[in-house]
């Protein structure tokens, strides 16, 4: 009998090679290259400037300082201002006063001769027992920061003042007639000394002192 010839299968075996879908390079990896390569060489570029020592040049500040002839001008007629109010402060503050001597009394606690002088039947007199002593702390704060470099600073101010303050204070109940410590009246001074330096006083104090910048010599 003759044989059926045997029929061969057509179909690739498993192991037999199947062409594998390998494209050549997509557009992505080659632009994430060039920004690795880029990053790269920035990175060399500012290893190598701050190998160098090399500093960024400081921006350019807006405010120019003034010429200083027109600062030493303002710094002395500071001073003669400062010589002025010291010596209207001495006149107003450490002048007897024998009329008021029995209506004169010392206070020790804040607060106490404001009500009094609120209480009083007419406002004309409690605002000029109010704002007499801020007015007389206002130069405090124009001046002094002007005057004393290193009295610049609100803390500075107002310490210097309340210091000052104090002392008349102390002058006033201890030598003069007609006169007695007064707290509240302290308090007036350097309320009037931070009214002056926030309007004024620093402005003026950075324009005849301008700080040096950081890194200068």
């Amino acid at each position: 009998m003759a044989r059926a010839p045997k029929s061969r299968s057509s179909t690739p075996k498993s192991g037999s090679s199947t062409p594998k879908s390998r494209s050549g390079t997509p557009k992505s990896r080659s632009s994430a290259s060039k920004a690795r390569s880029s990053t790269a060489k920035s990175r060399s570029r500012t290893s190598r400037t701050a190998k160098s020592g090399r500093k960024p040049a400081p921006a350019p500040s807006g405010r120019r300082p003034l010429p200083l002839v027109v600062r030493l001008l303002v710094l002395l007629v500071a001073v003669a201002a400062m010589v002025a109010f010291a010596a209207a402060l001495a006149q107003i503050t450490l002048q007897p006063s024998p009329a008021s001597e029995a209506l004169t009394h010392t206070n020790l606690r804040p607060g106490r001769s404001l009500r009094a002088y609120l209480d009083q039947p007419e406002l004309r007199d409690a605002a000029r027992q109010i704002g007499g002593n801020l007015l007389l702390g206002v130069p405090f704060g124009i001046l002094l920061p002007v005057v004393l470099p290193r009295a610049r600073g609100i803390l500075r101010v107002l310490t210097l003042t309340a210091a000052v303050m104090l002392l008349v204070e102390l002058v006033q109940g201890a030598m003069v007639t007609g006169r007695a410590f007064d707290i509240d009246d302290v308090l007036l001074n350097t309320t009037g000394a931070m009214v002056g330096y926030l309007l004024l006083g620093r402005r003026m104090g950075r324009a005849v002192h301008p700080r040096k910048p950081k890194g200068t010599a």
